[in-house]
């Protein structure tokens, strides 16, 4: 079976020759002894199975596949008659649980049954040479740390984080956790085999603002200039939708994605109106199940009927669900120009890639940079910031339904930025699944305080593996570049009056 590589040419997966251990129950002279001696050697044998197959009537019975080195000397020094080996070959993950979800796992005869393993399974068997995937081991490691890190200090039930290059959509690093050994992978909970990243879909929260804003600003329903009024909480039925930051103000566009506020998103949200918001929803692939080589892929979560309170609350990330690879997808494809390409592990020349689908104008594409900088550099983002990299951003925080409702106590919280926002190359996501807050956050576990800090790390620790040399923020060149004029919206633009009528 072939080797499964990282972009540098790291093993992540190969196989090694390894003795298997069974018995032919004829030649056994004493069972007891027999499956006693074997089960004190090899302690996760069990005594009574062992002895049930030494005693059955059959000529041949495994007693335990693919045994380390050790193990053979340790079992074959015991010198039982009946006992003996057969050479058999074992997938090795020389990483352990790094990678885990997006490589996958074999059974014990080489076949595979999870991630790239089994997506490929067909071409590891026949072809003989190795297999080149888009992560990076470097980039792994670090985000795993650096998730785990944040997983333990918010005590979180779990995590999931992403790196992806914003202009080839080639997965540079994908975890969640809990997760498992691919070794054995049976031996953890089975919670740790599930891959939040791709197969878990989640309501986002505010980081749907980005999408919400680009369709404002692409459909020509709100300009920069335009305000809405986010003085009032809205409310619908029996539902009240507030603001986590007030302003109790007139909010320009801008205003309105830097402050994260969901009553001005609302009011963009009704005037674009629920068919456009869907053809826009669907353009980003937020719609459909992402196309990516692994078998392990959810749905989307959409609402049916999609009534006007759905897309009231889906303006500001509720009522909807999506995987955070679809998230990561659709906030590159805003950033990179307004293309949208296809998340892949598997890397290639850009030659070779398609060209992707166009689902916003370069210009909106620009608008929207200056205006992810500005969440970083103004906004709700400001813990992301890593000094040099021009880091924009948007925060979620999202409660989680339980029953008919939301449990305020239970957040998802999470993160998506880009960087350099003078020219984004990458794209990085981390979400706590119900984090705490602690005494450093002043008890607040939101995206900002928790997912937020978690991101900036990432990025300050990956710069330099990249070769990306620290921008001067300060420089004519790249203040021209990111500035947002930013005008203070004190009565309703030409959108909002459209949107009174």
């Amino acid at each position: 079976r072939g080797d499964v590589l990282d972009r540098n040419g790291v093993i992540l997966a190969t196989t090694l020759p390894t003795a298997s251990l069974y018995a032919d129950p004829a030649k056994v002279i004493d069972a007891a002894e027999a499956a006693e001696m074997l089960a004190a050697t090899l302690p996760d044998l069990d005594y009574d199975a062992v002895l049930a197959a030494l005693t059955s009537s059959r000529r041949f019975v495994w007693l335990r596949r693919g045994l380390t080195p050790s193990e053979h000397y340790q079992v074959n020094r015991l010198g039982l008659p009946g006992i003996a080996f057969q050479n058999e070959e074992r997938r090795y993950y020389p990483h352990g649980p790094l990678a885990a979800h997006a490589v996958g796992f074999t059974d014990v005869d080489g076949t595979g049954l999870a991630g790239i393993e089994k997506t490929f399974d067909r071409e590891l068997r026949t072809d003989g040479g190795p297999l080149r995937l888009s992560l990076d081991v470097r980039l792994q490691a670090l985000l795993q740390n650096e998730l785990q890190v944040a997983i333990d200090e918010f005590q979180a039930l779990g995590g999931a984080g992403l790196i992806m290059h914003a202009r080839s959509g080639e997965i540079l690093a994908m975890v969640s956790l809990p997760d498992f050994n691919p070794a054995r992978p049976e031996a953890g909970p089975a919670i740790g085999r599930f891959n939040r990243t791709t197969l878990g879909v989640y309501e986002m929260g505010s980081t749907f603002k980005v999408f919400n804003t680009a369709m404002a600003l692409d459909s020509g329903i709100a300009g920069l200039n335009d305000g809405y009024d986010a003085r009032e909480p809205i409310r619908i039925g029996r539902y009240t939708i507030n603001d986590f930051h007030p302003q109790r103000r007139w909010l320009s566009v801008g205003e309105i994605f830097m402050h994260s506020s969901n009553i001005g998103s609302v009011h963009m949200a009704v005037a674009a109106g629920t068919r456009r918001q869907q053809d826009y929803l669907d353009r980003f692939g937020l719609l459909a199940p992402p196309a990516i080589e692994l078998p392990e892929v959810a749905s989307p979560m959409v609402p049916t009927p999609w009534r006007e309170i759905n897309t009231m609350t889906i303006a500001y990330g509720h009522g909807m669900a999506v995987s955070p690879l679809q998230l990561s997808a659709a906030v590159a494809a805003t950033v990179n120009g307004g293309i949208l390409l296809t998340p892949t592990l598997i890397p290639g020349d850009r030659s070779d890639r398609p060209t992707g689908t166009r689902v916003l104008s370069a210009a909106t594409s620009d608008t929207m940079r200056r205006l992810l900088r500005l969440a970083v550099v103004s906004g709700t983002g400001g813990h992301a910031d890593a000094p040099g990299y021009l880091v924009g951003g948007k925060t979620g925080t999202a409660e989680k339904a339980v029953g008919p409702g939301y449990d305020r106590r239970a957040l998802l919280s999470s993160f998506v930025a880009a960087f350099p926002m003078t020219s984004p190359e990458y794209v990085v996501f981390a979400m706590l699944d119900e984090p705490r807050g602690n005494e450093r956050t002043f008890g607040y576990a939101t995206g900002g305080w928790v997912a937020a800090p978690l991101v900036g790390r990432v990025i300050e620790r990956m710069g330099p593996m990249v070769g990306l040399a620290p921008l001067d923020p300060e420089a004519p060149e790249i203040r021209e570049a990111l500035h947002v004029d930013l005008p203070r919206a004190e009565t309703a633009g030409p959108s909002l009056a459209a949107f009174a009528n």
